[in-house]
């Protein structure tokens, strides 16, 4: 089995490198370069190396890598999207400064795209069907680069096709309890189109829930409010500002799951089943149709009906009223109806992952993998291409220093361009499906870098609890842009923060969702993951995201301008993102710090210990859930004093190796199958989705929310309230089993 089809430059006698995952026998040429150091079982973290890669990442390569990345649309498997795999596999394969060997694998993936001799459309029609008013069908030419013809006009990707008219209603970002709020207010549903605000919910259930509902068709829009501060002149968005302009539209995919829709759970290859499009779930109900906040004010502001909440009130400069349908005051007639024509289409196409593959000195079946998805929805500049553009200079400079023969990583080190992300994750869901099993016994950790650059104030880590250290030790090394003098690390301090009682005072770490491709790595897998970005000041904005997210404004000039002049953020996010993978790979002893589980594990069980009193009158004890966490802490002290008692004297290889696959493994050990089956992918009983209003473990919460609400007289609700607790604790006395040592069974 092939992780990629092996391109040129691999000729000659060749060492075969046992890296079975990437190519079953993958050819490293011998003669070609220099030679590498002399390989040794203690090799360990090389400072003078990691200070050498610091100081080689240049911001002006990475400006001019965006520069190029981002020049033209390139949506997932458009033109320009295959000649950008051609550009990392010549940048991969360079003599001077490429990797032990590049190649891609293809999926043939189901996408969803507009139909380009039927145009979808929103049009306000009076009783006869006249057109009275359209919303654009693309968005305003402000720069030249709006008017590209590879540009993709605004839609919703997997909507289904349909016509639906019918009496406007507002219904705020769309959530079940918006619905429900205008049911009580007795506002009709039932065969409207809504119209709905990005934010609140995924843009997937905005359908979903408004179709329980009866409504027949939703229009989404970004409202001022939420992305720019309130402002929406033309005057004071881009070109002017970073803030979106009133055309501006945000693309997105509106699917449920991720991964290819066909083929849940196998990869997408010719050997695969795959379902029938009719019959696959997770596609929108009913069709749906995206629209810029300058055709959203146009039917807003002459909306009739009561006033809507004041929190559901925006920044469009008129009173938001619920409808249905138009007021009698409006530019348009009461009778008025708005009609969503949606064509979109399904097709199968074939879509390529990109990877290039650095082969390890000591242990070359263990795989640090970095990662960014390649496909964007317009040009794209800063989502993906700003993570790109850093990969493509940490790879530069890697590439570099194992051409001339100074260093070769301790571990295997894969680099990995996705395809298809904005779609739903699926180049990367696709991989971990097809190498399942080798990855769950190989892969170390997973650093995905999407949006390396959402502005330039502070950095941004998600991930799991035993990445924390390594990347508080990269932090506290690199000295953060500007002028302060802080490191990264102390910046980030006055950003975000929280208060540990092991720790004091220490940055933030977030937790990891399902937005970008680290999602299959943790919740499928079971892989420790983080997710390293550069952010703005939450005091000074309150946008959800950078404001031309996933609309033809995202270009290059918006980045060079207004996100980060001069790439000194870009350059600390790769300095930042290059320093923990030079630790993961090349560390004598992984440096996955297993005792900062605890404190999750004791918030989640402190949280768990406030429903114990309508736990017990359900007969439900949490005294085992405290068992199982104590003898987790124990565990992992004991296992902390056991590798620093190594660290002091000189480890043998086979005890090395035992300690790291025991800090590798401890991530699997909270994955249940059992846990979440109406949840695809998700099986991690500490990350998996929670609907419940307690900060508790997921499966628990969500179980405890469902009981609660069912009422005291349904036994079976409470069942699975235990079976959750029982899941959760099955998982901790595995995973401190995990870190026991290994001759005790």
């Amino acid at each position: 089995m092939q992780w990629v089809k092996v391109l040129g430059g691999v000729v000659g006698a060749a060492a075969v490198l046992g890296l079975g995952i990437i190519v079953g026998h993958f050819a490293i040429p011998k003669g070609a370069d220099s030679p590498a150091p002399s390989a040794s079982a203690s090799q360990d973290l090389d400072m003078k190396i990691l200070e050498t890669l610091m100081e080689q990442l240049d911001a002006n390569r990475i400006r001019e890598n965006l520069r190029e990345l981002s020049k033209e649309p390139h949506l997932a498997t458009s033109p320009r999207d295959e000649a950008l795999v051609q550009l990392l596999l010549q940048r991969w394969q360079d003599p001077e400064s490429g990797l032990d060997s590049a190649g891609t694998t293809e999926y043939e993936v189901l996408l969803s795209f507009p139909n380009g001799e039927q145009p979808n459309r929103v049009d306000v029609v009076n009783s006869t069907g006249a057109i009275l008013f359209s919303c654009r069908h693309s968005e305003e030419n402000v720069t030249g680069e709006q008017g590209d013809p590879n540009v993709v006009p605004p839609y919703a990707a997997y909507a289904p096709p349909g016509t639906p008219q019918g009496p406007l209603v507002y219904a705020n970002q769309g959530s079940e309890e918006d619905f429900k709020e205008l049911q009580r207010k007795e506002v009709k549903l039932q065969d409207s189109i809504a119209l709905t605000r990005y934010g609140g919910v995924g843009r997937g259930a905005k359908a979903v829930n408004a179709a329980k509902y009866g409504v027949a068709g939703v229009l989404v829009y970004t409202d001022p409010k939420d992305i720019n501060d309130g402002k929406s002149l033309p005057n004071e968005t881009f070109p002017h500002s970073w803030c979106l302009p009133p055309s501006g539209v945000e693309r997105g995919s509106y699917f449920e799951y991720f991964g290819d829709p066909l083929t849940p759970y196998l990869p997408a290859r010719p050997y695969s089943f795959r379902l029938n499009s009719d019959n696959a779930s997770g596609f929108p109900p009913i069709p749906i149709q995206p629209i810029g906040f300058e055709d959203a004010q146009v039917l807003l502001c002459n909306l009739g009906g009561n006033l809507a909440p004041a929190d559901w009130q925006g920044g469009l400069g008129c009173d938001y009223n619920l409808g249905p349908g138009f007021r009698s005051n409006s530019i348009f007639p009461e009778d008025s109806q708005v009609n969503v024509s949606v064509h979109n289409r399904l097709e199968l196409r074939n879509s390529s992952n990109v990877l290039g593959i650095i082969r390890g000195a000591v242990e070359p079946d263990r795989y640090v993998l970095y990662g960014n998805h390649r496909d964007s929805w317009v040009h794209g500049a800063v989502d993906p291409s700003t993570g790109t553009a850093v990969l493509l200079e940490l790879s530069r400079v890697l590439g570099t220093l194992l051409k001339k023969g100074t260093w070769r990583p301790r571990r295997s080190i894969v680099f990995a361009s996705w395809g298809a992300e904005e779609f739903g994750l699926i180049g990367s869901t696709e991989f971990t499906e097809e190498f399942f099993s080798k990855l769950q016994e190989r892969a170390v950790a997973y650093i995905n870098v999407d949006i390396s650059v959402f502005a330039n104030a502070t950095l941004r880590v998600q991930g799991t609890p035993p990445i924390q250290s390594v990347v508080f030790s990269a932090a506290k090394q690199i000295s953060a842009p500007g002028s302060s003098g802080l490191s990264i690390y102390d910046n980030w301090i006055r950003y975000y923060n929280r208060s540990s009682p092991v720790y004091g005072l220490v940055p933030s770490l977030g937790t990891l969702g399902a937005g970008s491709d680290y999602a299959p790595f943790i919740h499928f897998l079971g892989i420790s993951s983080m997710d390293i970005a550069y952010t703005y000041d939450r005091s000074k904005t309150s946008a959800r995201i950078y404001p031309t997210y996933h609309t033809a404004f995202d270009t290059f000039d918006y980045v060079d301008k207004f996100l980060d002049p001069g790439f000194s953020s870009h350059q600390a996010v790769a300095r930042t993102a290059g320093n923990v993978l030079l630790r993961l790979s090349d560390s004598l002893f992984l440096p996955l710090n297993v005792s900062d589980y605890s404190e999750t594990l004791r918030s989640f069980l402190q949280a768990a210990e406030n429903l114990s009193v309508l736990l017990e009158q359900h007969n439900i004890s949490l005294g085992p859930l405290v068992t199982a966490v104590e003898k987790f802490e124990g565990a992992a002290t004991s296992f902390n004093q056991r590798i620093a008692t190594l660290q002091e004297g000189t480890p043998n290889p086979l005890q090395v190796r035992m300690i790291n696959d025991q800090l590798m493994l401890l991530e699997r050990t909270f994955l249940s199958s059992q846990a979440f089956p109406e949840e695809r992918y998700y099986s991690h009983v500490l990350w998996a989705p929670r609907t419940g209003s307690v900060a508790t473990f997921p499966g628990l919460s969500n179980a405890y929310s469902q009981a609660e609400n069912t009422g005291h007289d349904r036994p079976t609700a409470w069942d699975e309230v235990q079976r959750q607790l029982s899941i959760v604790v099955a998982a901790l006395e595995g995973a401190a089993a995990t870190l026991r040592p290994v001759a005790d069974l």
